[in-house]
């Protein structure tokens, strides 16, 4: 029997778009970017700052990420309890002054699968970190903030 100290893992997988590049949004602005996993994941990016607003986010989870993992973590749940009252029902079966009946199983919410969307987002090159994103090409023309260093950059340098 799991316990409350016990840890339950969902993976969910984040597919890239066809240049290689992940759908991230800032928790602040809202604004979406897109920057390679490698980027990411690499030892000499200390943060991620949003090219609009230039904050450093907690995370850069869309709101599609967000809704599959409560949707996975409420079918888990609704698995689990559905499972616990069918063992307390066999439990309670022989006993002729407690009986308890498990009625209507809740079937799962539909788990959406994650999509590389929004398209509308155009390559920028950072010379600061020679690493690139991909941005709105509003900050592209304008100035924006590198998502690797959170140096601002105007045009296209």
């Amino acid at each position: 029997m799991k316990t409350m100290n016990d840890s339950i893992k969902f993976e969910i997988s984040i597919p890239t778009d066809v240049d290689g590049f992940v759908l991230m949004q800032c928790e602040y602005c809202g604004d979406y970017f897109k920057c390679k996993p490698s980027d990411v994941k690499d030892d000499e990016v200390l943060f991620i700052h949003c090219p609009s607003c230039g904050l450093v986010s907690e995370d850069y989870l869309t709101d599609d990420i967000r809704e599959l993992a409560m949707t996975m973590a409420e079918n888990y749940a609704s698995e689990y309890l559905n499972n616990e009252l069918k063992k307390l029902e066999r439990r309670f079966s022989s006993n002729k002054f407690f009986k308890i009946k498990v009625e209507n199983k809740s079937k799962p919410k539909y788990e959406s699968p994650i999509y590389s969307s929004i398209d509308a987002l155009e390559e920028k090159s950072f010379v600061c970190c020679e690493r690139s994103a991909k941005i709105k090409s509003i900050l592209k023309m304008s100035a924006c903030y590198c998502p690797f260093c959170g140096g601002i950059t105007f045009e296209d340098e």
